[in-house]
């Protein structure tokens, strides 16, 4: 009996994209430390940055905060390029990477702010940023929050920019003609569940290409809104489009902590029904015989049927109960904010509630983490775009929250994993 040895072969050479995968991270966190020196820092205004920690009326007052902002833009930029390095080296933990992340944006975010602010009389109001930031987020997160429930169930959910333009249509429409605001509210909701039906008759019953369905929806939506808006809306502004809004809601004792008082208990009833959803969605997912259910039938529909789960009505159910969230989340457009509806009025944030629902890795709490960085690039636009040192034009300002979206899900996010029957229809054709 002949032995044979064994044949040793050498390992394969590291591809040219395994490579760019693995630097990719630390380039991109280079990027920002290169930024903060060589932008910020040699184009800063010569003076102190100062920041306010509390609102002019507040009850209890904290200390402002002065930065020499050409030293600080060059110190957090010095910092990233280190951290760069050392994440270019060192073995990729999920903890790591997320910790390099925050750390790398923080500074970039502080530098900012040093070298718009620098020589300003007006020191810079970061409850003010912080509460809008909140604000700004909202629709982001409940349209994040309704393609986490959709994406765990197995369906892609590309409709949530049709569903927040639609609730936010109802919900103008309801409350200026019947002077409610709680029905304006739940009539906007049922609206964003109308399109998840939609959705999940042709997607589930019909087997109709996802993405595609998505797209045409919103197309249709926005199309018919825009539609409404001409031919009704218009003509009967005071009658149709005149809605009012939800008053802010100060929770004792809680709204007057510094800092974080004013802004997460002193807001309208739309951050308190975040906090609720969200809680819900993730205890529901992880906690409970449902979510278990819906997961199976993200990950392996043929296992979750042959114990017995209805795959196609777990499905269809859990598609049109999440557009309940989304339309919730349009409503806020409205009755929540501005005060009337315009045409397309969401501005693409049901897309950016898609990104950041694979930012944060189809969680819950990762959704609602990556609307919030989302929401703070809007608000930190949106505040830039008023100081006169700024010298970077209105229109280039209103690209930061896209160009945050691109930038996250290309060069930081990293690779995720969805649902593995995600997008995948399930049954006889």
């Amino acid at each position: 009996m002949t032995a044979t040895l064994p044949v040793l072969l050498p390992p394969a050479p590291t591809s040219a994209r395994a490579r760019l995968e693995r630097f990719a991270p630390a380039l991109a966190l280079a990027v920002f430390g290169l930024i903060d020196i060589f932008v910020l820092g040699l184009f800063s205004h010569h003076g102190d940055a100062s920041f306010a920690f509390s609102q002019p009326f507040a009850k209890v007052t904290v200390p402002n905060l002065s930065l020499p902002a050409e030293e600080t833009c060059f110190a957090c930029g010095s910092l990233t390029l280190v951290l760069a390095g050392v994440r270019a080296f060192t073995p990729d933990r999920a903890w790591w990477r997320r910790l390099a992340l925050s750390i790398a944006v923080f500074g970039f975010v502080i530098a900012l702010l040093c070298w718009a602010d620098a020589g300003q009389t007006i020191a810079f109001n970061v409850v003010n940023l912080l509460s809008g930031t909140l604000g700004q987020s909202i629709p982001i997160m409940l349209g994040a929050l309704t393609g986490v429930i959709c994406s765990r169930s197995g369906v892609i959910n590309i409709a949530i920019e049709g569903q927040l333009l639609l609730g936010a249509f109802t919900a103008a429409m309801v409350t200026s003609s019947t002077g409610s605001l709680w029905l304006g509210l739940v009539c906007g909701a049922i609206a964003g569940s109308l399109v998840g039906s939609l959705l999940a008759v042709f997607a589930i019953s019909y087997r109709v290409d996802q993405v595609i369905l998505g797209v045409v929806l919103n197309t249709l939506i926005l199309g018919l809104t825009g539609y409404l808006y001409d031919d009704l809306m218009v003509p009967y502004q005071n009658t149709l489009n005149s809605p009012a809004t939800f008053s802010a809601v100060k929770i004792p004792l809680l709204g007057d902590i510094p800092i974080i008082g004013p802004v997460f208990f002193d807001s309208t009833i739309f951050l308190y029904l975040t906090y609720v959803l969200l809680v819900v969605v993730q205890v529901g997912l992880f906690r409970t015989r449902w979510g278990l259910r819906t997961r199976s039938v993200g990950e392996h529909p043929v296992a979750a049927d042959t114990v017995g789960i209805r795959v196609l009505r777990l499905r269809f159910w859990n598609v049109t109960l999440a557009g309940l969230i989304a339309g919730i989340g349009g409503a806020y457009f409205t009755i929540g904010s501005v005060g009337s509806f315009g045409k397309g009025m969401s501005s693409g944030e049901g897309y950016i509630a898609l990104a950041a629902m694979i930012f944060g890795r189809y969680s819950p709490f990762g959704a609602i983490a990556a609307a919030l960085l989302f929401g703070f690039a809007t608000q930190l636009q949106s505040i830039l775009s008023s100081f006169p040192g700024v010298p970077i034009q209105s229109n280039l300002l209103l690209m930061t929250p896209y160009v945050v979206t691109i930038i996250v899900v290309a060069g930081l996010v990293g690779r995720v994993r969805g649902p593995r029957a995600e997008g995948i229809p399930y049954g006889a054709p």
